[in-house]
């Protein structure tokens, strides 16, 4: 069976950011197009982040997908780990705020970052 490799950004029970990787069945199409089953979203946006962008820790607000289309976006959790992606890469941020809690930069969140010389060009598709 084909598969998409869906890399996750989640929250721990811990309350802390990891990343996970999950595999996604291609269940339907035909042989020269493997699909996934159809999924619902609810809108998606557009971001242009210019040379030398880097937020602050923060939470997802709402799991979405997220695209990148230009650049290169690196997400960095607590305690130094990160990851690097580039055009044509994804992750799933479900990074949320655990339910009840009050947030806090130095347990909660990640950071985000462009890198590279190019400007960070990203597409948020909500589910």
């Amino acid at each position: 069976m084909t598969v998409f490799t869906k890399v996750i950004l989640y929250t721990d029970t811990d309350g802390r950011a990891r990343f996970r990787e999950e595999a996604l069945a291609l269940s339907e199409g035909s042989p020269q197009a493997m699909l996934s089953p159809l999924a619902p979203s609810s809108g998606y946006q557009l971001r242009h982040s210019p040379v030398g962008f880097r937020s602050q820790f923060h939470c997802t607000p709402k799991p979405q997908w997220v695209f990148i289309l230009g650049g290169q976006m690196e997400i960095g959790l607590q305690g130094g780990v990160s990851r690097v992606f580039g055009p044509g890469e994804h992750f799933y941020s479900a990074d949320v705020l655990p339910e009840g809690a009050t947030f806090d930069a130095t347990l909660h969140g990640h950071w985000s970052r462009q890198v590279g010389p190019d400007p960070l060009v990203t597409l948020f598709l909500q589910g």
